[in-house]
């Protein structure tokens, strides 16, 4: 099939100009069609108002989608540019449609009426899209609402930017004897970056970019104390004001009065309470149950490694060297290769980059879905890295089509997503586009992208969310794939970073670069044996991120709220008050780069990669016991169709614990979760 039947944008012919001019067109159609739904005389129906509303939707969203793919993937001033042109304009018309009380009200006569339960689901959860943005509301609060979300808007999209300048100023310019510890192939990549990047380099050979969380992966492998410390600084000190284009602190201190004032608007005492509301967990209080029951048990494993680091390092070839909350991931892996005897460089020559995508990721959605993946080198992507694979069904129906850009490069946002340009329902598209962005160092010319065990595992989480898209099988657009609330959407994708470990489908993508030769089985065993290994470390550094963003939201309009120069004090205050903080390991993202919920969705919601690891863990349970058959740990099309039945293919056309459920028999047993991560 050609890029054309499935609606694959020809990338090269779009300018910024051109997308910003076609959103401006979409918008004025798509306003159009609103009033035509909302001035129509005769009683509402499906016809006249839920298909019309639908398909309006996709129309605008295109363009939009197309937009972002560039914003967040390419970037670049033009695009920042186009960024802050379209940013006001959509949330000024996402004001005028879902503070239109005459369409309020037609979905209201609609959701009264008999139609099917998919539908009358998707109903209620555009009603719930309505009040959430206070359509209910009398006209003077919806006209401070009309400038609380604009407001917001423009402010989200100016941390974005200033987070993405924040890396790209903060890249670290390395000598030879700097970058000791590290692999070939990893010098090849930093040497690439600094050619490309002869300002930032200042003569030194190499030159490494900050990635988005506080912890940076080379510094891991990185042999010298000081530099791991100059990084270790660097990382932290991003948009803290020591420079002032990058400098996030004021917009962020503003963002957050602006939500308080919006969730009290619309009738929340704090704006997690509003957040909250609209997901699967209901409450605040529901989220601080799982929360509570995590605290005091990864404190305990911190204590424990930290002493057990302390006193390896102590023992190590450094240990003339304090040891440092700098060289915490450092002498984690050097405990990890010693204890279990695995070398992360040696592991890494057998995880090349197109076999984990083609031979292990693809593989296990053959095995468990029957999926088939076609590489398809004629169609092209926005940048000469993407690559393209056409995605069908066993039998040869095609659902769309797979964009893999895995590099990172000058003005992308950091770390790792899926994004779709089209996704499928019955009165929606036919064919799904679904991107995944990883932001890999990207070799030198002729040199293999190894990964690490962590990359391996994100580009199974990743490719998770596009399953959910490709499998969707609904009827409404506005309830495929992923468009499900925040705090389920990760679940299926975390469960889908169990098949990286899984035996069989380690066998077939774990091979050596260069020979072909598969995993020794020292290496194999080694990565069995090291499962839950330095979880103090991951939940520690997750929960502070967890906790710091409810701390954030759960500010109420009579609170004092901090100005910029406050916002480090209120951090630390935030987390010693939860019980989480710690001397030596820094939340996953401090607020000043947390770009998750000051610019990517997540505000009041980042609990949700816990809340559905929760969900994650249960699942796992079950394919690798009721699920299974013999040793194959639920590898298997019986256990993948009943996954696709009763989750993926359901999208939001109910609610989708009813498909948890469905699938366990029961609701969530939050022990599962615990147990993972050795909290139990």
């Amino acid at each position: 099939m050609t890029a054309e039947t499935y609606g694959l944008p020809e990338f090269s012919t779009m300018s910024p100009e051109a997308c910003a001019a076609e959103i401006r067109e979409a918008v004025a159609r798509h306003a159009g069609v609103m009033e035509r739904i909302g001035s129509e005389a005769a009683p509402p129906t499906i016809a006249s108002t839920l298909l019309p509303f639908e398909q309006a939707q996709i129309a605008l969203e295109q363009p939009v989608h197309l937009a972002w793919t560039f914003i967040q993937s390419v970037g670049g001033g033009q695009w920042e540019q186009v960024e802050t042109e379209i940013t006001p304009l959509l949330a000024a018309h996402n004001n005028d449609v879902y503070l239109d009380r005459r369409l309020y009200r037609r979905f209201e006569d609609l959701a009264a009426q008999r139609i099917d339960a998919e539908t009358a689901w998707t109903v209620s959860e555009h009603l719930k899209v309505f009040r959430a943005h206070g359509a209910q509301l009398p006209p003077e609060s919806q006209n401070r609402l009309r400038k609380l979300n604009a407001e917001l808007a423009e402010l989200s999209s100016s941390i974005g930017q200033r987070i993405v300048r924040a890396g790209q100023s903060g890249a670290l310019a390395l000598t030879e004897e700097e970058t000791a510890g590290l692999s070939p192939a990893q010098r090849t990549g930093l040497a690439a970056f600094a050619a490309a990047n002869p300002e930032r380099a200042q003569g030194c050979p190499y030159l490494l970019s900050l990635t988005l969380p506080t912890q940076q992966g080379l510094a891991s492998s990185l042999t010298n104390p000081s530099v791991r410390q100059r990084i270790f600084a660097a990382s932290l000190t991003r948009g803290d004001g020591h420079d002032e284009a990058t400098d996030t602190r004021e917009l962020i201190a503003q963002v957050v009065k602006l939500r308080a004032e919006l969730a009290e608007l619309l009738g929340y005492a704090k704006y997690a309470e509003y957040v909250a509301a609209q997901s699967t967990a209901g409450s605040t209080q529901a989220i601080d149950t799982l929360l509570d029951s995590m605290v005091e048990p990864t404190q305990r494993n911190v204590e424990r490694e930290a002493c057990e680091l302390e006193d390896f390092y102590s023992r190590s070839a450094q240990g003339n060297a304090p040891f440092l909350p700098a060289d915490w991931t450092f002498a984690q892996e050097a405990l990890r290769a010693s204890r279990f005897n695995m070398d992360n460089s040696e592991l890494s020559s057998y995880l090349e980059l197109t076999n984990v995508v083609e031979n292990g990721v693809f593989y296990a959605a053959t095995k468990l879905y029957g999926l088939q993946f076609t590489s398809r080198p004629d169609l092209r992507g926005y940048t000469e890295d993407v690559r393209v694979w056409e995605v069908q069904e066993e039998d040869g129906t095609p659902l769309g089509l797979f964009l893999g850009d895995y590099y990172a490069r000058e003005g992308k946002r950091g770390g790792a997503w899926m994004h779709s340009l089209s996704m499928r329902a019955t009165n929606g598209s036919d064919y799904a586009i679904i991107l995944n962005n990883l932001n890999l160092t990207k070799p030198g010319e002729g040199e293999p992208t190894l990964l690490t065990w962590d990359q391996v595992t994100t580009c199974f989480h990743e490719f998770g969310h596009a399953l959910h898209a490709f499998l969707t099988d609904v009827q409404w657009p506005s309830a495929a794939g992923t468009n499900v609330p925040r705090d389920f959407v990760e679940f299926p994708s975390q469960v889908n970073e169990m098949w990286a470990a899984n035996p069989e489908v380690l066998d077939h993508y774990a091979r050596h670069w260069e020979t072909g030769e598969p995993l020794p089985a020292r290496l194999r065993e080694a990565l069995s044996e090291s499962e839950g290994f330095a979880e103090g470390f991951n939940t520690s550094e997750i929960l502070q991120a967890v906790l710091l963003d409810q701390a954030w939201h759960r500010m109420a309009m009579a609170d004092e709220f901090p100005e910029a120069e406050g916002i480090t004090a209120f951090e630390m205050a935030a987390l010693e008050r939860a019980g989480v903080a710690s001397a030596w390991i820094p939340p996953r993202y401090r607020t000043s780069y947390f770009n998750h919920i000051f610019s990517s969705g997540y505000a009041a919601g980042y609990y949700s990669y816990l809340w559905s690891e929760a969900l994650d863990a249960d699942t796992v349970d079950w394919f690798t016991s009721a699920g299974a058959k013999g040793q194959d740990g639920g590898l298997n099309r019986e256990a993948g169709e009943r996954m696709r039945s009763c989750i993926l293919s359901r999208g939001n056309s109910r609610n989708p614990m009813d498909g948890f459920e469905e699938l366990r028999g029961r609701s969530v047993d939050t022990g599962a979760l615990l147990r993972r991560r050795r909290l139990s």
